[in-house]
């Protein structure tokens, strides 16, 4: 019997900081600690956050798993209409696109998230409950 799983945006688990160089998004997210990043490095793919931006992305989408900063590095091509000064929308560049992917929708199980949201927050500041 398969386990049921539930829908959960990645501002539960992650945080998450981008930025835009010429046509295209950098972005780093980062796991609050080590039960959250396993469920990261399973579900946030270049395939999964491609359909995510789908709207308006054209391009290709580059994954890099970081185990060790508990991790992913994205990388969006041709996501700016040519680069920040062509673009005609006056948000979402790159500084904001962070919270976009925040929004992406993830699937876990109950008990995934249970461990995820009991396990501290770990980082440069240390342990925090």
């Amino acid at each position: 019997m398969k386990t049921p799983t539930q829908k959960i945006q990645l501002v539960r688990l992650a945080h998450a900081r981008s930025g835009d160089k010429a046509d295209w998004v950098d972005f780093g997210l980062f796991a609050w600690n080590e039960a959250g990043y396993a469920v990261l490095a399973r579900e946030v793919t270049a395939q999964r956050v491609a359909a995510h931006f789908s709207p308006w992305l054209p391009g290709r989408v580059e994954c890099w798993t970081l185990p060790n900063i508990l991790a992913i590095k994205l990388v969006l091509h041709d996501a700016l209409q040519g680069g920040g000064a062509r673009n005609l929308r006056l948000d979402n560049l790159g500084k904001s696109m962070a919270a976009a992917l925040l929004r992406m929708d993830i699937n876990l199980t109950a008990d995934e998230l249970a461990l995820c949201l009991a396990a501290p927050r770990v980082g440069w500041w240390g342990d925090q409950k």
